[in-house]
């Protein structure tokens, strides 16, 4: 029996084009993650910040080194797209970005991200967000990207609502930490919302 609505975004969409490296305003670029870096993915998880809204740690660079492994062989199996957020000119990781759980029939996928301690406060997260979010748009063809955040990540919060994911309600019990159960927050953009900041009722 044949399906009465076709696929938003045609399988191969991903695997059959090389992963690209996206400019950022400012000064950055989205690049595929390197064996290289696996240093720096190994103290960004040293980081209290990024540990307390993870579910693992890092033990070692060799372990972090089979992570990036793993998030380059995503892109090809079109489940995931992970990219590092660099220095244009040095190439120095200062965060991470990623496109999860993507349903390319269904034309949606989740949003999620980090910054390194160190590059916090210049407006990386947004910039790379935004960035990455139009070209899932325009050049993919994705229709939804949804982001969910514990309600108590107020700075993810802040990131969310500052380029256009729009509070859609919370997800009660949602995600187990280290801590115990958490409440999640859950924003989403759609294709033809505007980037800036959505109205709030």
């Amino acid at each position: 029996m044949p399906f009465k609505i076709s696929d938003v975004v045609a399988a191969g969409s991903l695997a059959h084009r090389e992963q690209p490296v996206i400019p950022v305003p400012g000064g950055l670029i989205l690049r595929p993650w390197s064996p290289d870096d696996a240093p720096a993915v190994y103290e960004a998880f040293q980081d209290p910040v990024i540990q307390r809204w993870h579910a693992r740690e890092a033990d070692s660079i060799e372990e972090t080194g089979g992570w990036i492994d793993g998030w380059r062989n995503a892109w090809s199996d079109e489940r995931d797209a992970h990219w590092a957020i660099a220095d244009a000119t040095t190439d120095t990781v200062v965060g991470r970005i990623s496109l999860r759980l993507i349903v390319l029939a269904d034309g949606q996928a989740e949003v999620a991200y980090w910054t390194m301690p160190s590059a916090r406060g210049r407006g990386i997260a947004p910039r790379a967000l935004t960035t990455l979010s139009d070209w899932a748009f325009d050049e993919i063809g994705l229709h939804r990207l949804e982001l969910t955040h514990a309600t108590a990540n107020e700075a993810s919060c802040r990131v969310a609502l500052k380029t256009g994911f729009a509070p859609e309600g919370t997800k009660r019990s949602a995600v187990l930490h280290a801590d115990g159960w958490h409440d999640m927050h859950l924003h989403a953009r759609i294709r033809d919302d505007p980037a800036g900041p959505p109205a709030c009722s």
